[in-house]
């Protein structure tokens, strides 16, 4: 009996602390983007965007709808989509090219301090995911270009409902955001002290480590990076910040885990979301998640040919936990 009160005790404590670190990071990132939103800096980071539209196929107004999602959220840039493309529409191809551009870089104050966090610097999670972006669209532009295919218009299967745009409005919707993250997190913990216990965590490491292995993750990642691949990188970056304060999983494994999920992540929500302004579902799923893997690969065998000194000097920031190896 005492022994399960510990570990109820440690359970909790281990979610409070999960909370409370992503909360240090959320809030302040949250609070930064509405000034730069505010005092109009989405024009700006689009103007910069906009040369660069053609090359994947894209009008300049995708440029608009790139920089906010960038510097906000899916939803921001769906609400745009739809202002933008509502009675002008484009294609279903290129519609898709911009889906899986934002996919890749979305929300990036937020989700790359928590990067940092974790261990990896801003300016290379920022350089990957933008960097990214560009090629998987270039690629989907001209895979789409030689074959003809989704050349129809685009079908919108949503439509923005209307939302409170007060600061009072946007207190309240972050609020609700970040209680949901509270419950998910402790779902998350919960569920994973289950299944570690119980030996599923012990099997899913065993099924999805030769899938891993291609991208030099170690086996000992795979729950947190599973986690941030199916329901976001503030969630499976959220456990692993708690993991290397333990100085359980080596730097490189953290290094490369959230170097996969900058590239990969929230395949459940996100897909859906840029499912519902018409992408088509396969290229925004199967190709982001062979293309990632690809990417991965080229990014694994770059960071081995590395000298051990430098790994830290290039990509590792410096972490507050002396104990992490």
């Amino acid at each position: 009996m005492h022994s399960l009160k510990n570990e109820v005790t440690q359970l909790i404590r281990e979610i409070f602390t999960i909370t409370i670190t992503l909360f240090k990071i959320m809030i302040p990132a949250i609070i930064i983007v509405k000034i730069l939103v505010e005092l109009g800096i989405v024009p700006y980071v689009a103007w910069a965007l906009e040369p660069f539209m053609s090359f994947v196929g894209l009008p300049k107004e995708a440029s608009i709808i790139w920089a906010a999602t960038m510097l906000t959220s899916n939803y921001t840039g769906m609400v745009l989509f739809f202002q933008f493309f509502e009675n002008e529409p484009i294609t279903v191809a290129q519609t898709t090219v911009l889906a899986s551009m934002m996919l890749m870089a979305h929300n990036m104050p937020t989700e790359c301090a928590i990067a940092r966090k974790a261990g990896v610097k801003v300016l290379y999670a920022v350089t990957l995911r933008i960097g990214a972006g560009f090629l998987i669209g270039w690629i989907l532009h001209l895979l789409y270009t030689k074959t003809g295919m989704l050349q129809s218009s685009n079908q919108l299967i949503w439509t923005p409902s209307e939302t409170d745009d007060s600061l009072v409005g946007w207190i309240m919707q972050q609020l609700e955001s970040l209680f949901y993250i509270f419950v998910m997190i402790a779902g998350l913990v919960t569920g994973l002290k289950i299944l570690k216990l119980i030996g599923v965590e012990a099997l899913l490491k065993s099924l999805l480590s030769p899938f891993l292995k291609i991208t030099g993750i170690h086996k000992d990642a795979t729950s947190f990076t599973l986690v941030g691949m199916t329901l976001g990188l503030a969630f499976g970056g959220g456990l692993l910040i708690n993991e290397a304060k333990k100085g359980v999983i080596k730097k490189k494994d953290i290094f490369l885990s959230l170097s996969l999920l900058c590239l990969c992540h929230s395949l459940i929500e996100d897909t859906i979301l840029m499912f519902l302004i018409g992408a088509d579902l396969t290229s925004i799923l199967v190709f982001r998640v062979i293309f990632s893997f690809a990417l991965m690969i080229v990014i694994s065998q770059l960071f081995k040919r590395l000298p051990d000194n430098k790994h830290h000097h290039v990509v590792v920031s410096v972490t507050q936990q002396p104990s992490l190896k």
